[in-house]
């Protein structure tokens, strides 16, 4: 078995001379300790789920004692695409929305690995009303400490789920739009309650579509796939890196195509990416060993370079890290 690709997450010690972290919130405009973001039990998105959220990585490097944010601009653009999508006007742009975030890590103070969650949501306090048009938006952001997604050390143990990934015609999967998002859960759940770690979602035609909250990779005979965004997946910002560091580290272009869930029992290695699972191992499926039923060899060095990278660690992938300048 390889090594664990696993981000080492060094939870950082408060010196003296520190400020002990603030729980904060950027809500209705300005920064607020997280106990006074408060919305009624009327508010739309509470009922119909009609919001859009992002996900997004702070990660602590404790050695050089700085906190860096992981493509933060792609997030955002993601964002304001899924805003597009439900109608929800808010009055901030991409460099807006990376100003906000900036200060309230700032004033919140953290220094350890983070999760970043902007939500944009339909806040009028109105019920029995399925105009989107019609109703008011608004803008929320929290940070909260975060450690391993999946907390499994090596490889992971998945099960195809019986819930399949839904169709674009439904809901477009392509953005993170927060109601569709119970679909997920419902396989994530049965994945867990079953005793596995984590869900393969097919779509309605029986392809590989993704994890329950990751994008999917196969390696084969030297070669890496990965489904399309047309079969019903989220267009992945670690997707996209995983992409990108296949073809700059290893020399190998992934290819883009229909993924078969046969193919993958008989796969070399599988992973998942994403923003709350880094790069993740996948050593079954089904109660059958992928490969070794391991950490494989291509898996390793995407996660590896990815591990580094994302602490800014690396020079030459420093354009997708945002350091944050903290006090003390």
């Amino acid at each position: 078995m390889g090594g664990s690709p696993m981000s080492p997450h060094g939870p950082a010690c408060i010196k003296e001379s520190e400020t002990m972290p603030q729980e904060l919130t950027f809500f209705r405009g300005e920064i607020v300790p997280a106990s006074e973001a408060k919305v009624s039990v009327m508010t739309h998105a509470l009922h119909y789920g009609t919001a859009v959220f992002e996900g997004i990585r702070g990660n602590w490097n404790e050695t050089r004692g700085k906190l860096f944010v992981f493509r933060m601009a792609e997030h955002y653009q993601r964002l304001l695409q899924g805003c597009r999508m439900l109608l929800i006007d808010i009055p901030y742009d991409v460099d807006e929305l990376c100003r906000i975030t900036i200060e309230l890590l700032q004033r919140c103070g953290y220094r350890e690995d983070l999760y970043i969650r902007p939500l944009a949501y339909k806040s009028q306090e109105l019920v029995a009303n399925l105009k989107l048009q019609e109703l008011s938006s608004d803008f929320v952001l929290i940070a909260v400490p975060f450690g391993a997604y999946i907390d499994v050390e090596g490889a992971i143990d998945c099960t195809t789920s019986s819930w399949r990934r839904m169709d674009d015609t439904i809901i477009p999967p392509r953005v993170k739009i927060s109601g569709h998002y119970v679909n997920s859960i419902l396989a994530k759940t049965e994945a867990s309650l079953a005793g596995f770690d984590e869900a393969i979602m097919l779509t309605q035609e029986g392809d590989v579509s993704e994890g329950s909250g990751e994008n999917l990779f196969m390696v084969t005979g030297g070669s890496i796939f990965t489904p399309p965004v047309a079969d019903n997946n989220l267009v992945g910002i670690t997707r996209d890196s995983a992409i990108t560091l296949a073809k700059n580290e290893l020399g190998i272009e992934v290819v883009e195509r229909r993924i078969r869930r046969s193919e993958l029992y008989l796969a070399d290695e599988v992973f998942l990416t994403g923003t709350a699972a880094h790069i993740t191992p996948v050593g079954s499926l089904d109660r059958r060993p992928i490969g070794s039923g391991g950490v494989g060899p291509v898996t390793q060095r995407i996660s590896d370079v990815y591990v580094d990278l994302i602490r800014g660690e690396n020079p030459r992938y420093l354009d997708w890290c945002t350091e944050v300048p903290l006090e003390g």
